[in-house]
C-alpha cells in the first residue's frame, strides 16, 4: 500500500520539537521515507512544507509537543503510536504501557539496574525500545513484556488488550476500529477539527460515540460508519467496514414496555394512538420509506410492530392509511406509577392545541408539530441522517431546536424542518398563520 497510509495527516499545523532533522524532498512520500530511515532518533512524525519542499523528521508527535497553526505546513504522524492495543503477539506494539500484568513498574530499556538487559535500543534499533514501555523485541508468543524494577523478578509480561477486529455488527453504531479512509479512498477528517468541513459531531456534543482521531464512526444511526473527508469538494462519505462473521452480542431481548424513548421496545403493539393499523416495515405500500429491515438488522423492524429506530420521542410506525404517513403509538410505560408521579411533578403538561399556528415568520413558534405540508415526517435537529446540516441546537441555542419540531431558526418565511425522506431535504411545515385578532 501507500507509505502515507501509515500516517495521520493534519493540514496547517507546525509542531515545536527540539529533536528533528531537515531534508530537501520533492513530495510527502519522500519525506515519509526519510522518517522511516531516520537513525538519529525514533521518528514519530514529520512536517512537510509545500512551498519550500522542506521535510522535517520529528522525534515527537503533536500529543507530546507544542503545536500551532502554520498555513503552508502539513503534519504527518505515525498511526502506530496512537494504538494502545496489540495485534497478534504485539511485535509492532508501540503504546505507552509501562508496568507488568502484576503492576510492577518496568525498567528502562537503556538502563542496567536492577537487571542487565539482553535487549537494548542499540542492539535492536527497530524494536521501539523507548523509555520503559512494554515491547516484544524477541517475538515472544506471550506478547509484550519488560524487565522489571523488582530485583527479584527479572522480567514479566504486560497486560496489553487485543485490538478490536476491523469489522462491524449491525449498522456499525458500536464500531470502534481504526479504519480512516472512505469507500473511494479519501482520507477522513479528524472529528476534533472544523476544516475543510464544519460540523457538529464533536466529542463534547457526543461523548459516548468514541469520536477519536479520524476513525470512521456511525454517531447518528446511519446505514454504516462514515466520516467527513479531507477533500474540500466531498463533505462526507461512507467507509468500507466489513461485517463481522460472528453474531452480534446480545445484551437483552428488548423491552415489552416503554422505557425512555422506547428505542429498545420489542413488543407487539401494531396500532397507532389514533387507531390506524401499522404498515409492515418490509413493504413500501401505501408509504415508501427507507427503514428496510435488511438495512437495519438490529432495530427490531419485525412485522408491523411499533418501533423507534431513529431516536424519536417514542415508538411509531407508518400507517396503512394512505392519507396518514406515520403516527406515534401508545406503549404502556414500564412503571406507570413512577412515571406518572414524575410526569406530574417534573414535566409541564403539554395540551395539544386543536389548531397550532404561527405569527409573523414563525420565529417565535414553539409548538410540537413535526409534519411537513406534504405529510413528511421531520428529521430531528440533532440528527444528521438522512440529511447532513448545520442547523443544530448548539449553533442556534435560542431557536428551541428540540426533537423534530417545526421551527424557523434562519428567518425563513415560515416554520420548516429537514425531512426523513432521503429525496427531500426540507419542507415548510403543516402550519397556518394565526388570525391577527386571535387572543394570545
Amino acid at each position: 500500500g501507500d507509505i502515507l497510509d501509515d500516517y495521520l495527516r493534519t493540514d496547517g499545523v507546525w509542531v515545536l520539537v527540539k529533536n528533528r532533522e531537515f531534508y530537501k524532498t520533492n513530495n510527502e512520500k519522500e519525506c515519509a521515507e526519510k522518517c522511516e530511515a531516520e537513525r538519529n532518533f525514533t521518528c514519530r512524525a514529520f512536517l512537510f512544507t509545500r512551498k519550500k519542499l522542506q521535510c522535517l523528521t520529528l522525534a515527537e508527535n503533536a500529543q507530546m509537543a507544542l503545536a500551532f497553526a502554520s498555513m503552508d505546513t502539513d503534519l504527518y504522524e505515525k498511526r502506530i503510536y496512537f494504538i494502545q492495543c496489540k495485534r497478534g503477539i504485539g511485535t509492532d506494539y508501540r503504546g505507552t504501557e509501562a508496568k507488568t500484568q502484576r503492576g510492577i513498574p518496568c525498567q528502562k530499556w537503556a538502563e542496567k539496574i536492577p537487571h542487565k538487559p539482553n535487549y537494548t535500543p542499540e542492539k535492536h534499533p527497530n524494536a521501539g525500545l523507548e523509555e520503559n514501555y512494554c515491547r516484544n523485541p524477541d517475538a515472544d508468543e506471550n506478547g509484550p513484556w519488560c524487565y522489571t524494577t523488582d530485583p527479584a523478578i527479572r522480567f514479566d509480561y504486560c497486560a496489553i488488550p487485543e485490538c478490536e477486529d476491523q469489522c462491524m455488527h449491525c449498522n456499525g453504531e458500536d464500531y470502534h476500529g481504526e479504519i480512516s479512509r472512505t469507500q473511494s479512498g479519501l482520507e477522513c477528517q479528524r472529528w476534533d477539527v472544523q476544516e475543510p468541513h464544519m460540523h457538529g459531531f464533536t466529542l463534547q456534543h457526543y461523548p459516548e460515540k468514541d469520536l477519536k482521531m479520524n476513525y470512521c464512526r456511525n454517531p447518528d444511526g446511519d446505514l454504516r460508519p462514515w466520516c467527513f473527508t479531507t477533500n474540500p469538494n466531498k463533505r462526507w462519505e461512507y467507509c468500507n467496514i466489513p461485517h463481522c462473521t460472528t453474531s452480534p452480542p446480545v445484551s437483552d431481548r428488548g423491552s415489552q414496555c416503554l422505557s425512555g424513548k422506547g428505542e429498545d421496545y420489542r413488543g407487539r403493539i401494531a396500532i397507532t394512538e389514533s387507531g390506524n393499523a401499522c404498515q409492515h416495515w418490509n413493504t413500501q405500500l401505501p408509504h415508501k420509506h427507507g427503514w428496510i429491515p435488511d438495512r437495519y438488522p438490529c432495530k427490531g423492524l419485525q412485522e408491523n410492530y411499533c418501533r423507534n429506530p431513529d431516536g424519536e420521542k417514542k415508538p411509531w410506525c407508518y400507517t396503512t392509511n394512505s392519507s396518514v404517513r406515520w403516527e406515534y403509538c401508545t406503549i404502556p410505560p414500564c412503571d406507570r406509577t413512577e412515571q406518572g408521579i414524575a410526569g406530574m411533578n417534573n414535566v409541564p403538561v403539554q395540551v395539544p392545541l386543536t389548531e397550532e399556528c404561527y405569527r409573523g415568520k414563525g420565529q417565535s413558534y414553539r409548538g410540537t408539530t413535526s409534519v411537513t405540508a406534504s405529510g413528511k415526517k421531520c428529521q430531528a435537529w440533532s440528527s444528521m441522517f438522512p440529511h447532513m446540516h448545520i442547523k443544530t441546537p448548539e449553533r442556534h441555542p435560542d431557536a428551541d431546536l428540540r426533537d423534530n419540531y417545526c421551527r424557523n431558526p434562519d428567518g425563513d418565511s415560515s416554520p420548516w424542518c429537514f425531512t426523513t425522506d432521503p429525496n427531500t431535504i426540507w419542507e415548510y411545515c403543516n402550519l397556518k398563520r394565526c388570525d391577527d385578532h386571535t387572543q394570545d
